[in-house]
């Protein structure tokens, strides 16, 4: 059977979590792509092919060209709605692409969200190009959050506390993308979780999720994600309510959220599997095969009643981060180690001797340590251990 996967740049999650679990399944993959010599490179021995994966009439033409198809995947947010439309012009399993959209256009979402009675957040829509005067013209509470309207990962998202701040930040945003719609809306207080779901259109498995640490303001960048095994059920009832409210239930979904005051009210739906190696503690954690259930749900395999996931497991992702531009001078190694009954996994993501600006964003991230085990004490001190001996220079 063949599974064509749609990609962008390649990501672990990608090599190190969906690839494996296709071979181990006993797929044949073929990557499709904008960036197909990236590809080649970190996964030699797969097939891939160049196409225009933003265009899902391109998409369906290379795929009707070639073999059969199995499955149509993505682990892209930017390719959930072509690969959707893709796998339904091909009668395969996917996701309803109505509700790919609607996660991935934060406007959209907000809007759809209110017209449903399932939450109201205020807010207004910027067009490519359009004066960013016309926000302050929406009767928007202050502080707010601008962000482009189909971001990811807390790209140009940024805290505004009143009307000229907002006006200057969405000029640099667009400054930086011309191309990009913006959104603003109201400040959402509490904090910040995840909920990780695993769905086949019939039977949905809560995976827990994370309670994410981030930046100071006006940048939200995300530090560091604690595992939660269990949320309370009152706000994953209520997180789950507005997710059936957008029709998100097929595959992965990472949903983002803050809490405050008992309410539960969604930042974000990035509907795939939590990414920046998040997934693959997430799947050592609960001890199952996560990648290779996704990819069944896509194969149109029912999941089981019972993922058999361990309940006792404990685990903490945290990254280093540059705090200022300039060039990585000094930097560990990759390193993998145990100490007390916990599991340290670290691995650089820049390489020393590179010049980068200061993002930001995680584009900012020089490094990840996955801290994996059963006692959330003897984790904490392994983690926190690691980030006070080792050390990380940038030279300006």
């Amino acid at each position: 059977m063949r599974m064509y996967l749609l990609a962008l740049n390649p990501t672990d999650s990608v090599t190190e979590g969906f690839l494996p679990a296709a071979a181990r399944l006993g797929l044949d993959v073929t990557i499709l792509t904008d960036q197909p010599g990236a590809h080649r490179r970190t996964s030699p021995g797969i097939e891939v092919l160049e196409c225009d994966v933003h265009d899902f009439r391109a998409v369906i033409t290379r795929i009707a060209t070639h073999h059969p198809a199995a499955a149509v995947f993505t682990n892209s947010d930017h390719l959930q709605t072509q690969t959707a439309l893709a796998a339904e012009y091909f009668g395969l399993p996917g996701k309803d692409w109505r509700a790919a959209l609607r996660a991935k256009n934060k406007a959209e979402m907000r809007r759809h969200l209110a017209a449903a009675g399932a939450d109201t957040v205020r807010s207004a829509e910027l067009a490519p190009g359009q004066d960013p005067a016309a926000l302050t013209a929406a009767a928007l509470p202050y502080p707010c959050v601008v962000k482009p309207r189909e971001g990811v990962a807390s790209e140009d998202v940024m805290l505004a506390a009143g009307p000229e701040e907002l006006v200057a930040r969405a000029k640099e945003i667009q400054a930086r993308r011309p191309q990009a719609a913006l959104v603003a809306e109201e400040f959402l207080a509490g904090e910040l979780y995840t909920l990780e779901t695993l769905g086949d259109g019939r039977r949905r498995h809560v995976l827990g999720g994370f309670h994410t640490t981030v930046s100071a303001p006006p940048a939200f960048i995300e530090e560091r994600h604690d595992f939660v095994a269990v949320h309370p059920e009152p706000v994953v009832t209520q997180v789950l309510a507005q997710l059936d409210a957008l029709g998100v239930g097929f595959g992965a979904c990472h949903t983002e959220f803050v809490v405050h005051e008992g309410r539960a009210r969604l930042i974000e739906v990035n509907y795939r599997v939590i990414g920046d190696q998040c997934d693959l503690l997430l799947a050592q954690v609960l001890g199952i095969e996560l990648f290779e259930h996704i990819l069944r749900t896509h194969l149109g395999e029912p999941l089981p009643a019972d993922l058999g996931a361990r309940q006792d497991g404990a685990g903490r992702v945290e990254y280093a981060l540059a705090d200022r531009a300039g060039t990585l001078t000094a930097a560990p190694a990759a390193m993998d180690r145990e100490e007390d009954g916990v599991r340290l996994r670290y691995r650089p993501l820049r390489d020393t001797g590179t010049e980068h600006p200061l993002y930001r964003t995680n584009r900012d991230y020089l490094g990840v340590l996955r801290a994996t085990g059963t006692d959330r004490t003897a984790l904490d001190r392994a983690a926190d251990g690691f980030f006070a001996t080792e050390r990380w220079e940038i030279t300006s």
